[in-house]
């Protein structure tokens, strides 16, 4: 990272907008009071930080709610009968941040849910989710996540599971010849499309652990093996080719491969195939330097109408279509509210250049991105605003590793100081379902704040929940029993 000398810094190249300078990056109730203090869902963030301390994940159930409604929307327009389609539906990814009240606020609002895991899926059933609408994915599938998916709504079972290799056939259709069920299926293709903002989240490409080879035989053995599984029924084809894609080409790209690909599987297997799902991956704005995302209505209506031509071109009929949308779902709807520790500058080489490190009571325990990808993001102070001179500054976090950072370059203040509440936008994915207990620390809360009001929808955990899981504590201070 190049340094930039605090007396010399261009002021506000680096600046967080402000929620109405860019509404895209904030929740959609984000506003300042008069005094500068954020507030979002009618709740202050000084309040936030007074009730229920920091580091706090802060969720506009609100935003949430109309984020899902636009998606499930969205699809059920485009792809309408009305106007030659199968219909379509909208999947929130749940590994983007998964807990009982977000599967209740998407699925009233029109969504499924799409799960990866034996606990995503027990924890959208349990939550509510109809079995019928709910998929699960993986690319090494437990015996107990297929036996749930498969024993799910009294035995109808969820609506369709992921074949992500050839073993996993014979793997699901012995489960389901032991309960006596017949398991809807789905293939995942690699369609050679490479999207996506980092190496590490694009998932189209063939030199990757998801998927089947669409082109270099794989396809036509996983294809044979469906076909002589009497109790596996194959509805489709599936494709995800990455995260944080911006524009429509690449979903376009891979739209076409997918009909290509599955002209060719219902010609193998002697009937049209009725349901391609594409995934998801529409990326969301992080910081004011990136663009403005393209709207899921932009993205859906070319895919349709890439679908449509395909279909007539092919001969084949029109699919019923799905993706699975998670970041642009809840990514936008939370932020991270810190509280300010120590401020120090760090003298960099004999031309005495300084960098500005800013602190927090949080880190890479609960925004693992920027340590991970390299992820950018923003912060602003929550609690105030200030004339002050802005400095270039790296917001830090407090765990014991150098690469604990949450912001890597952002102009702030100079009078930020101890005790000052920081705001960083765009959260809501990844951020909770994938922190940790580095160093020990406990995982933040998620509170959920509409019309003035907050809620636990997932509590903070105590240092008291991390001792309880050590059995050498059971025995008292000697250590054994």
């Amino acid at each position: 990272m190049e340094s930039t000398d605090l007396d010399h810094v261009p002021v506000g190249d680096l600046v967080c907008p402000e929620p109405d300078e860019r509404p895209d990056i904030w929740p959609w109730t984000a506003t300042r009071d008069e005094d500068g203090v954020l507030r979002l869902g009618g709740v202050a963030a000084t309040d936030l930080a007074r009730d229920h301390a920091t580091p706090i994940f802060v969720m506009d159930r609100a935003d949430l709610r109309g984020r899902a409604t636009v998606w499930a929307t969205t699809m059920a327009e485009e792809f309408w009968e009305g106007y030659g389609m199968a219909g379509g539906d909208a999947f929130y990814a749940g590994k983007a941040f998964l807990c009982a009240d977000v599967v209740r606020t998407v699925t009233e609002a029109g969504m499924g849910v799409d799960t990866a895991s034996l606990g995503e899926l027990t924890l959208a059933l349990r939550a509510g989710a109809a079995p019928s609408k709910v998929g699960l994915h993986g690319n090494n599938k437990l015996d107990a996540e297929i036996e749930l998916a498969l024993s799910a709504g009294n035995g109808q079972g969820i609506e369709r599971i992921f074949v992500d290799s050839l073993p996993e056939v014979a793997q699901i259709e012995g489960i389901a010849a032991a309960k006596g069920v017949v398991a809807r299926v789905m293939i995942r293709i690699k369609t050679g499309v490479h999207a996506g903002g980092n190496s590490y989240i694009s998932t189209g490409h063939e030199d990757q652990k998801f998927g089947v080879g669409a082109f270099d035989g794989q396809l036509d053995q996983v294809v044979d093996a469906i076909k002589a599984s009497p109790h596996l029924e194959l509805r489709g084809l599936h494709s995800h080719i990455g995260s944080q894609i911006q524009g429509s080409a690449g979903f376009v790209e891979a739209a076409g491969i997918v009909m290509d690909v599955l002209a060719k599987v219902s010609a193998q297997v002697g009937a049209p195939l009725r349901e391609i799902d594409l995934g998801g991956g529409v990326g969301v704005a992080h910081t004011g330097a990136d663009p403005v995302p393209t709207s899921p209505a932009e993205v859906i209506r070319e895919v349709a109408r890439v679908i449509r031509d395909k279909a007539d071109a092919l001969g084949i009929p029109v699919p019923r279509v799905s993706v699975e949308p998670g970041r642009s779902v809840v990514g936008p709807t939370t932020v991270t509210l810190y509280r300010v520790g120590a401020v120090k500058d760090a003298i960099l080489g004999e031309d005495l250049k300084r960098r500005r490190y800013v602190a927090v009571d949080g880190g890479m325990a609960d925004n693992i991105r920027p340590a991970l990808y390299g992820a950018r993001y923003t912060a602003t102070l929550a609690n105030r605003v200030s004339e002050a001179p802005l400095v270039r500054s790296r917001v830090v976090g407090k765990h014991c590793e150098s690469g604990d950072v949450v912001v890597w370059d952002v102009d702030l203040p100079c009078d930020v100081t101890a005790g000052d509440l920081l705001v960083v936008p765009v959260t809501g994915a990844y951020g909770y379902s994938m922190a940790s207990n580095y160093n020990m620390l406990t995982k933040p809360g998620v509170v959920a704040v509409e019309d003035g009001r907050t809620q636990w929808i997932v509590r903070p955990q105590t240092v008291e929940d991390l001792l309880a899981l050590d059995a050498g504590l059971d025995a008292g201070p000697s250590g054994r029993g």
